[in-house]
């Protein structure tokens, strides 16, 4: 067999993934506040971007431009002062300044007065210097920044908040001298969570402090009795405890009952009652202390800020009765590429490094600005193809979502699936029913049990939901008569889709619900025999 050398033509198609496809689909399916960021950094690594906004700003609106005359910097200054003088105006200030007024004495007899009468600078230097002595009368006047400057930050002037750590460990200090106990009592502060809990193993704490269990659990001891109470225990059960002894309650009664939590959960009063040795008026009061109390006392002290939601996409009625679908322009960025700032270096650059350089920050910006704009156009696009598609949810509700999935939208704009997808992904909407995140929309289809037209996931749990919120607290809805109410409706559905709905919206199961309004439907009507009971107690005989 022999090896031999030759040269062949071939004819092939690939999709070759580009540094700025990369770029556009990941501009894509960034979030408004991660695109934000995103342009921050290019912002100031590239020195060919600039905000739109940095550009001269516009006249506010009722005030005259400056004409070209007030610009003008000419040395004779004849048609500006020609034209002041014909228009009534006043001459120019450079005209008073080079003036020549005279000797004193015709100064004197120009104002009538000696110059030592009119030009008594004495009196206003003096006071100037008082002025300038005198201590700062207003918050403004005082270093720091004043409220008319555009650096001015208000939020620098707010206290930081307090977090659980900072005041447990505040506490700490106070509590313990000795260094051992406070090293303890720092670990241990250390290893509550936000809720306020400990881990309910701190075996493993003792070992890494070298430290025995005894002294560990003296410490904890101490920590249970700060502030805010029920803080670093290890249970629901010890939180409650430790709120109860606060309080004077913690009785032999409520003990059992706090350690039977679980049969509170099911509302088991029955067996509550035998274990405590309480009657059904001892043990519905014993309930709702337990109920008064906090169970997760940490969250007082909060520890993640909460994050608006800022709509991408505005959805109002239109004139028409349609909808006008429109961006929110606030969540776009606003860049521009300096052309001139690059002409004027171009001229000047010598080194090929250089010309190099800046040649790839202007691809980099250009390309920046057209995947903003293209990003831009995408959103809109498929935004206004779901309210087409969704035109019954906006104009009646959840009851009325259709079906729909990303194929359907993504032939309707003709583009790719993946790019609806990430198109959608953390994408909001602000409509006339609320702000909802743009992959609401999409929801499965159930079929429906006469042959119509097929029912969207999202309203039939919206469904489920409204027929357990109307049951009757003396007859309540199983899974399967739920399945059958829903048939009735014209929606075929399996038993186990429902509890999987049911539990998704965290919903009881049918006994929970029974127990639940039994046990409030007796609180209710005890209320009013009580009250009659007492009236006619304080009736005169």
């Amino acid at each position: 067999m022999a090896l031999t050398q030759r040269l062949e033509f071939r004819q092939s198609q690939s999709l070759v993934m580009t540094p700025q496809l990369m770029q556009a689909i990941k501009l894509l399916q960034l979030s408004n506040l991660d695109l934000s960021a995103f342009v921050e950094e290019e912002l100031e690594r590239n020195p060919l971007l600039e905000r739109a906004s940095d550009g001269p700003e516009p006249p506010v609106a009722g005030e005259t431009a400056p004409s070209a005359a007030e610009f003008t910097d000419s040395d004779d200054g004849e048609g500006a002062a020609g034209a002041s003088a014909g228009e009534g105006f006043e001459p120019a200030q450079e005209d008073w300044l080079n003036r020549d007024l005279g000797s004193r004495a015709e100064i004197e007899q120009t104002f009538d007065a000696p110059l030592d009468n009119v030009f008594s600078e004495e009196p206003a230097e003096a006071a100037a210097r008082n002025a300038q002595d005198a201590a700062p009368t207003a918050y403004t006047e005082w270093g720091g920044g004043a409220s008319h400057d555009e650096n001015y930050n208000l939020e620098a002037f707010v206290a930081a908040e307090v977090t659980l750590g900072s005041h447990l460990s505040e506490q700490l200090a106070v509590a313990f001298t000795a260094p051992a106990p406070r090293m303890i009592g720092q670990y241990l502060i250390d290893l509550v969570d936000e809720a306020g809990y400990l881990p309910a193993d701190l075996g493993q704490a003792a070992e890494r402090l070298g430290a025995s269990e005894a002294d560990v659990e003296a410490v904890l001891s101490v920590l249970q009795k700060f502030d805010p109470p029920g803080v670093c225990a290890r249970s629901l059960s010890e939180c409650l405890a430790i709120q109860l002894r606060e309080l004077n309650r913690y009785d032999p009664a409520m003990q059992a009952l706090v350690e039977h939590l679980d049969l509170l959960a099911k509302r088991d009063f029955a067996a509550l009652r035998r274990l405590c040795g309480v009657d059904d008026e001892d043990i519905t009061e014993m309930i709702g202390e337990i109920r008064r109390l906090d169970p997760k006392p940490g969250l007082r002290f909060g520890s993640a800020r909460i994050q608006t939601v800022v709509p991408d996409v505005y959805v109002r009625p239109g004139a028409d009765g349609g909808w006008h679908v429109e961006l929110n322009s606030d969540t776009l960025p606003r860049v521009l590429v300096n052309q001139t700032y690059y002409t004027e270096l171009s001229k000047t650059i010598r080194k090929d490094t250089d010309k190099s350089y800046f040649s790839d920050c202007l691809q980099n910006a250009t390309w920046l600005v057209r995947a903003l704009d293209q990003r831009a156009r995408t959103i809109l696009k498929v935004a206004t193809e779901i309210v087409r598609q969704q035109d019954g949810f906006f104009t009646h509700g959840v009851a009325h979502l259709r079906p729909l999935n990303l194929k359907a939208v993504a032939e309707a704009i003709q583009m790719h699936e993946s790019t609806v997808s990430r198109v959608t992904a953390n994408k909001y909407m602000a409509t006339n029913r609320g702000i909802f995140e743009l992959k609401y929309f999409f929801t499965a289809s159930i079929a429906s049990a006469d042959g119509g037209e097929a029912h969207s996931a999202e309203a039939v749990r919206h469904h489920i939901k409204q027929l357990i919120d109307a049951e009757d607290p003396a007859l309540i809805l199983s899974d399967d008569t739920i399945v059958e109410r829903l048939r009735e409706s014209g929606i075929d559905i399996a038993r186990r889709t429902v509890a999987k709905y049911r539990e998704a919206m965290r919903i009881p199961s049918s006994v929970q619900r029974r127990r639940d309004k039994q046990s409030a439907l007796g609180s209710a009507l005890s209320a009013p025999a009580t009250a009659s009971d007492r009236s006619r107690d304080t009736q005169p005989a």
